[in-house]
């Protein structure tokens, strides 16, 4: 079920992106901003590279957050993190009670995807979690689109968070930022676009 709601200047809004894959263990981290004008906190937790424990990491790193009650929408920098340890973004809906939007510079290269999931035991169960994501969206942005998938939330929902929190690029500040803070942790100083 998707839904529409009220978008208050304020709406806290979790932003997730992952760091470098240097080692097996890959940091995840979340930026809790009230809108896009400000952060309010900061969540942290690790994954498998190319594991597939992303959604329950982050289920659990959402659900322990002292923001739990405050967040109104989760937003992933794509939909596969340290590699290719896919999110099942319908899943982490129904867990958290949090609406999720996917959120990708470009449209996804299905037939490569498909490809490098054929060197992984669990290729089609990692296929089926993609797919499951549901179909891809354009938003259309001020210098670039961008594109979404989105599980409890509605599209024009999603266009109002957007236009709210995308105020230094056609990103999100919360992805923005959790992607500056992860990569800047990892690497010593912050490399690469959200």
């Amino acid at each position: 079920m998707n839904s529409d709601f009220h978008i208050k200047p304020e709406i806290r809004i979790l932003g997730i992106d992952d760091s470098a894959l240097l080692t097996e263990k890959v940091m995840i981290v979340g930026a809790v901003f009230r809108g896009g004008d400000w952060i309010d906190g900061v969540l942290r937790s690790e994954i498998t590279k190319d594991g597939l424990d992303a959604t329950e990491v982050i289920c659990k790193m959402i659900k322990k957050s002292k923001h739990y009650g405050q967040i109104r929408t989760v937003i992933l920098d794509g939909i596969t993190y340290g590699g290719f340890n896919v999110v099942d973004i319908q899943m982490l809906y129904r867990e958290t009670g949090i609406p999720v939007v996917v959120v990708m510079r470009s449209y996804p290269d299905f037939d490569k995807i498909k490809s490098a999931l054929k060197y992984f035991p669990d290729g089609e169960e990692r296929w089926t979690i993609i797919k499951r994501a549901g179909k891809i969206e354009r938003i259309p942005g001020e210098k670039s689109p961008i594109y979404i998938q989105r599980a409890g939330i509605g599209v024009e929902t999603v266009k109002k968070i957007i236009r709210l929190t995308s105020i230094r690029s056609n990103i999100p500040e919360p992805l923005r930022v959790a992607h500056l803070i992860a990569t800047g942790i990892i690497l010593g100083e912050s490399r690469g676009k959200a």
